[in-house]
């Protein structure tokens, strides 16, 4: 396996350049593991640029407000949280949840929508966005709210642990969504998501690999990331499971970048350094993004891991919150 980090990191994500000031990071390994010494990128205060638009008396949150106001006064004090989580998921329930979506619609038609009638009108003539988008369909894990993308701006698909199977596995979902968006749309950028705290890769790390009849869909389908469990065993198998599992999001991450090089409408592109393919790994916890690029001159790709597979990355970047 080869690593490989250039220096004069470039800013490859344009719709949130004003968001991050880049500063290159100078680790070695997988990326997040970062040495002493490495650099980090703090954000400033950002404004919320997806949810903006409500305004300040708007953006009462409905499943807190009615968590309090449904809470039993006279109950023990021991009881309160147990009352106050069960009052919050009733609002899932029946109609109460559809009245906060509707009133959400309806703030971003009068504060988003119409406020920027052109620009919306526009989009529904035509799409031109640069970036595509691939990670996980995690419910944490929203990336229009995470890095602020606007409408028009990235093309999008979520699946479970983010992974993208090479071409020889047959049509998905996923590479249906990649051909339209390279081929058709012409996006310059794709950028791969991964996460901490992953079910899909908790899956992966506990699945037995002599146990293929009685796996369930979601099992058969992260056996895609199965040489970045492999590789995990291989290099971290003294680390906690937890760890594991970082080590292998990351892992799994990489593969995915190399499993785009499977198409050759991909490769040739990114060959002719029309098409940049990046990682990037969100950190629930602490609130960080780590962004990094493939680096297509140092990586090869092989369906069978023996016959050496490897890759190199570039632009190591950590995105750390204040």
């Amino acid at each position: 396996m080869v690593w490989t980090i250039r220096s004069k990191s470039r800013s490859i994500i344009s719709p949130m350049a004003a968001l991050i000031t880049a500063t290159e990071s100078t680790a070695a390994g997988i990326p997040g593991n970062r040495p002493a010494g490495s650099k980090v990128t703090k954000l400033g205060k950002v404004c919320d640029t997806q949810q903006g638009f409500l305004p300040p008396l708007k953006r009462n949150p409905f499943l807190k407000w009615k968590a309090w106001s449904t809470a039993s006064a006279h109950a023990p004090a021991q009881e309160g949280t147990s009352n106050k989580v069960q009052n919050v998921a009733k609002t899932y329930e029946g109609l109460n949840f559809f009245e906060e979506m509707k009133q959400r619609f309806l703030n971003f038609k009068k504060y988003k929508y119409l406020e920027e009638l052109e620009h919306f009108q526009n989009l529904a003539e035509a799409q031109t966005p640069k970036f595509m988008v691939i990670a996980c369909a995690d419910s944490r894990v929203c990336p229009s709210n995470i890095l602020g993308l606007q409408p028009g701006e990235a093309f999008m698909i979520r699946n479970v642990a983010n992974l993208v199977p090479p071409i020889e596995h047959g049509p998905s979902e996923t590479n249906a969504a990649l051909e339209f968006a390279v081929n058709t749309l012409g996006v310059e950028n794709i950028l791969v998501i991964g996460h901490s705290d992953c079910g899909g890769i908790q899956t992966l790390m506990r699945m037995q690999d002599d146990d293929n009849k009685s796996r369930s869909l979601a099992e058969k389908w992260v056996v895609n990331a199965k040489v970045a469990k492999l590789r995990t065993k291989a290099y971290a198998a003294h680390l906690s499971f937890n760890q594991q599992c970082r080590h292998c999001a990351k892992e799994s991450i990489n593969r995915s970048l190399l499993n785009l090089l499977t198409y050759p409408w991909i490769e040739d592109r990114v060959r002719n350094e029309s098409l940049s393919l990046h990682g990037g790994y969100y950190d629930l916890l602490n609130c960080t993004f780590e962004k990094w690029t493939l680096d297509y001159n140092g990586s090869s790709i092989h369906e069978e891991e023996e016959e050496g597979s490897r890759y190199s990355i570039r632009d190591n970047l950590f995105w750390v919150k204040v």
